[in-house]
């Protein structure tokens, strides 16, 4: 690694956002893994709401695409719907 202080600081900052990043995305998989393990139709309705809240805010935070989060709302949708039938 060079010894510059821009290159630094950019280590200590990528450490920082990495950790961040992670939770983030553990939060987003632990949402979704609520949704497909529910059993009743409303505890699937509910934890659905939270996993579309949970999307949403990732994408506000830019930590997944606005596109891969409706794609997989749109997925637990269809599965939350089978759930109630």
């Amino acid at each position: 690694m060079q010894r510059h202080k821009s290159v630094e600081k950019r280590v200590r900052t990528s450490k920082k956002a990495n950790v961040v990043n992670r939770a983030g995305k553990s939060r987003v998989k632990t949402a979704i893994r609520r949704v497909v393990e529910a059993t009743t139709p409303d505890g699937a309705q509910s934890a659905l709401r939270e996993a579309v809240s949970v999307l949403d805010k990732s994408v506000k935070t830019g930590l997944i695409h606005k596109n891969k989060a409706s794609n997989q709302k749109s997925r637990l949708n269809i599965l939350v719907n089978k759930i109630g039938k």
